[in-house]
Order: C-alpha cells, then sequence, then structure tokens
C-alpha cells in the first residue's frame, strides 16, 4: 500500500488542530496554601489555544476551615469555579472532572496562560492535585 503524502497532518504538520494534554501540579508540600493565586507548575497554554475539556486527579484532598478553591487560564474560575475545599470536586482522591467539561463552551487564550490556583476565604492547610488541561492549538 503506497503512502499518501500529507495523511493524518493537520495545517501542514505543525501539530495545529489536534488535542493535545497541557499539565499541570498543585501541592501544598511545595506550593503552600496562602489566600490569593498561585501558578502551577507544569506546561502553560499557548496563546490563542481552545481549551475544550479539564481533568483533575486529586492525590490528595484538599483541606481548610473555610478555604474555597477555583482553577482558570484566562479568567476567573473559567476551569473550575471557586468551590469549598471542603466540597466537590477537592474532598476525595482520584480522577474528577473540573467545571468546564467537553460539553461546556471552550475558553480560548488571549496569550501564554499558565494554570492558576485561586485559594478564597481561608489558607489551605494540606492537597495535592493534577490537573490535565486538553487544548486545540489553532
Amino acid at each position: 500500500m503506497p503512502i499518501i503524502e500529507n495523511t493524518g497532518r493537520v495545517l501542514g504538520g505543525l501539530g495545529l488542530g489536534r488535542i493535545k494534554p497541557v499539565t499541570a501540579v498543585y501541592d501544598f508540600a511545595v506550593d503552600g496554601g496562602a489566600v490569593g493565586d498561585i501558578v502551577l507548575r507544569g506546561d502553560s497554554v499557548p496563546a490563542g489555544a481552545m481549551v475544550v475539556d479539564a481533568l483533575l486527579h486529586v492525590d490528595t484532598a484538599l483541606a481548610s476551615a473555610t478555604g474555597t478553591a477555583a482553577l482558570r487560564v484566562e479568567t476567573a474560575g473559567d476551569l473550575q469555579p471557586a468551590t469549598a475545599a471542603t466540597a466537590a470536586p477537592w474532598t476525595s482522591t482520584g480522577p474528577k472532572r473540573a467545571g468546564l467539561t467537553a460539553t461546556s463552551p471552550p475558553v480560548k487564550t488571549t496569550a501564554r496562560r499558565p494554570v492558576v490556583l485561586t485559594i478564597g476565604t481561608a489558607a489551605l492547610t494540606a492537597g495535592r492535585v493534577t490537573v490535565v488541561v486538553w487544548i486545540v492549538e489553532l
């Protein structure tokens, strides 16, 4: 069977137009838990990318007396709206869906953006979460 040139390649084979993962990690032991924004360690979302899904893997449940946690790449809570650290999706370990799902309207970045955890109300005292954001680069 002959090889057909450019088969399976999108936009000249640059990888544009394909779904790709962006992975970032929050770890209380490394990043702390003070109220405010924490830029997560890992990949950033490229400028002009569309975020089409967001998944979480809670390795250690978040803990806080009254704190909230939200995730964003472009605007406040666009990946996960502010939710009590003592509520889903933060309270039990394992894989979870964030608030932005494959059936939500996508988020488009206007510049290169890191994944940011916003802690509100009170500090976190524990937690480790891996965030996987699925993007399409245009």
